[in-house]
């Protein structure tokens, strides 16, 4: 094992971060500190990848163990600086800063949480190991409370290491180049299972927040369901279960329950009984004359939610009077996701996606979290008549997967499994704890549809098999209410992952990746293909990729591969095929193109820096394309609009 990988595997095994992924959100008892801003940051020395951990560089500030830069966080560090070292950097990267802790937080639960770390973290407060997290793109949380001094000065140090091997996920390898004549001593390449740029470093947003020491809401699920009486209106039911810590010397006094409408009306409220200390609330209510969550372009208004608002009580003993009380509130959505052999159905309506793959990948910022870019990218897949997006290849942010719910805009929410191979007993642990920590954080966002287990695995392995069953069954039991895919590449015939699938999805590039250039054979062969998956899984077929690169400005006349004018083409000849499955087949369930905007890609000679099959640029300005697919989806949308408007 790389020896920077055995000394993370030592912290993973000594420190484990708290389990509950609500979001962390301000109320009348949780106080909110954000800790984004410059911090800063250096890198392991080169050959040296573990010096951080031998010389403790986190029992003092990060700038006594050598010269430091400042870093911006939420940020990919790999852009930020003209250093090629940084950029390029694989191994231990160390952050800290400096913060304060009101004094007034002394008698306050106080948890730290890192919105995600790339790939893996180890975290100290004031020089004390505070925990750990393997994976990048989720959230995790760190009780710190023992750990600040309150009211005074305290640091935080963040090491992060972005290297990736078999036992990853995502995977990649590190392969040493032992030629000394040609490369120096210690010399590796990590290379990867996947086709866009390794950013790291700490990617979202930082926060300390508080709790109530006697009592805290750790975790709230809510799942729902309507019926329509004759007159067309509906009534809702709204089940809830409220996970409640409390603590030993705390008694049980009361739970309420609230549950507002977007104008923060009050629609239904119930006291409910007391609990032992530590202890679940279950229960169900009624709206009536209720409003569903709906798809954009269904119809209906789109994305109304719906505030549940929880207030827990406990008796105890503390300077702040003799009770103390937790309060959070969560947005959520009434709607039901649905499937059989032909479709998904949204609401017992069926849904058809007409949306794209995306990155969460921008200039400078890398893959950090930009609120601008969010929005930018909202009012695009709007602008485009796009109802859906998958999250390629890994979970995107909560503060986008906010603006999806409020929008309509359906997703499918994907695990950063890409490109899987081996398919052994860690591999598919560690797979599983994914699923766990991404249906933890998401399960309650109406917009999330499907759940994606990867994209592209070596899914033709024997092995694949009981594997992808295996991530199915577990992901199911952690949520029956939504569909379960895994999105794949290889040919029906040799696929050993769809069988346990709720929705097949392919990837197929007929006319670039093969029969480059040529657009006239794209019909036939989708059409083709599309048949054969069909025939051999008898389940909804979604076409998860197709696409073809353009250099912006480039354009030719006849139409040639690269230009503006091919990639147009290349779609239109895909929409012939789509609009015959369309017109003949119920169970043709969606197409999604490659890529949203183009993206940066690892070191390599066949691409310039980017993957060009973007709609849009790197800069989200137009390509030809992006108007040729505002077309379609504009019209699809149309005619989906006037299938659910009622006529006058």
């Amino acid at each position: 094992m790389w020896p920077f990988l055995a000394t993370l595997s030592l912290y993973l095994t000594l420190l484990s971060p708290a389990s509950s992924l609500l979001y962390p959100r301000a109320s009348e008892s949780r106080d909110l500190v954000s800790l984004d801003g410059i911090w800063q940051f250096r890198v392991s020395p080169p050959g040296d990848p573990n010096a951080g951990f031998r010389e403790a560089w986190y029992s003092a500030r990060l700038s006594e163990s050598g010269t430091t830069i400042p870093m911006p966080v939420p940020c990919s560090f790999n852009d930020i600086t003209a250093d090629d070292e940084i950029r390029n950097y694989i191994g231990w990267a160390w952050y800290d800063r400096e913060l304060y802790v009101p004094s007034g937080w002394s008698d306050r639960r106080v948890v730290l949480r890192f919105g995600s770390v790339n790939y893996n973290a180890v975290v100290w407060v004031n020089g004390h190991s505070a925990g750990s997290h393997e994976g990048g793109h989720l959230p995790f949380e760190l009780e710190v409370t023992s750990l600040l001094k309150m009211g005074a000065a305290n640091w935080l140090t963040v090491a992060v290491n972005n290297t990736l091997d078999l036992e990853t996920i995502p995977q990649g390898k590190i392969t040493f180049k032992d030629d000394t004549t040609r490369y120096p001593e210690g010399y590796f390449e990590q290379s990867y299972n996947f086709e866009y740029f390794h950013y790291a470093g700490i990617h979202r947003s930082v926060q300390l927040f508080t709790t109530p020491l006697a009592v805290h809401i750790q975790d709230i699920t809510i799942t729902t369901n309507f019926s329509t009486d004759s007159s067309g209106l509906w009534t809702a039911y709204v089940s809830y279960e409220v996970d409640v810590v409390r603590s030993a010397k705390a008694s049980a006094r009361s739970s309420l329950v609230k549950i507002r409408d977007q104008r923060g009306r009050a629609v239904h409220f119930k006291s409910l009984p007391l609990l032992p200390k530590n202890g679940r609330i279950r229960g169900m209510v009624t709206i009536p004359n209720a409003t569903l969550w709906w798809p954009v372009g269904m119809g209906e208004t789109p994305g109304f939610q719906y505030t549940l608002e929880v207030v827990e009580t406990a008796d105890t003993a503390t300077r702040r009077g003799g009770s103390e009380m937790d309060v959070y509130r969560q947005l959520f959505g009434v709607r039901t996701v649905t499937w059989d052999s032909d479709r998904l159905y949204v609401n017992n309506r069926p849904f058809y996606f007409r949306g794209f793959g995306k990155h969460e990948d921008a200039n400078i910022v890398g893959r950090g979290l930009s609120l601008p870019l969010i929005m930018r990218d909202i009012n695009l897949i709007v602008w485009s008549g796009a109802n859906s997006f998958r999250t390629s290849h890994y979970p995107y942010a909560e503060e986008l997967l906010d603006q999806t719910d409020a929008a309509g805009i359906v997703v499918i929410d994907e695990s950063p499994a890409i490109g899987l191979e081996g398919f052994g007993a860690t591999l598919l642990a560690k797979h599983k704890r994914v699923m766990e920590e991404l249906v933890a954080r998401d399960k309650n966002r109406p917009s999330v549809l499907v759940w994606s287990l990867g994209n592209e695995p070596q899914s033709a392995e024997e092995a694949a098999g009981p594997y992808f069953k295996a991530v199915y069954d577990h992901t199911r039991a952690l949520d029956p209410t939504r569909a379960i895919t895994t999105v794949v590449s290889v040919g029906a015939d040799k696929d050993q992952a769809s069988a346990s699938m709720d929705l097949v999805l392919i990837n197929r590039y007929f006319g670039w990746y093969s029969d480059s250039g040529r657009a006239e054979v794209i019909e036939r062969q989708m059409l083709t293909e599309a048949a054969a998956w069909r025939r051999t899984f008898g389940k909804p077929l979604v076409v998860s990729e197709y696409g073809a690169g353009s250099v912006a400005g480039l354009r030719d006349l006849p139409a040639f591969i690269w230009t503006e004018d091919y990639q147009a083409e290349f779609l239109r000849q895909y929409h012939k095929a789509f609009d015959k499955l369309i017109s003949t087949e119920t169970w043709f369930a969606g197409e999604m193109v490659w890529n949203f905007a183009d993206f940066a890609v690892p070191r390599e000679y066949i691409r310039p820096q980017f993957c060009m099959k973007g709609m849009f640029t790197r800069e989200r300005k137009p390509k030809l394309a992006a108007y040729v697919l505002r077309d379609r989806y504009t019209r699809l949308a149309e005619l989906e609009a006037a299938r659910w408007t009622p006529k006058v």
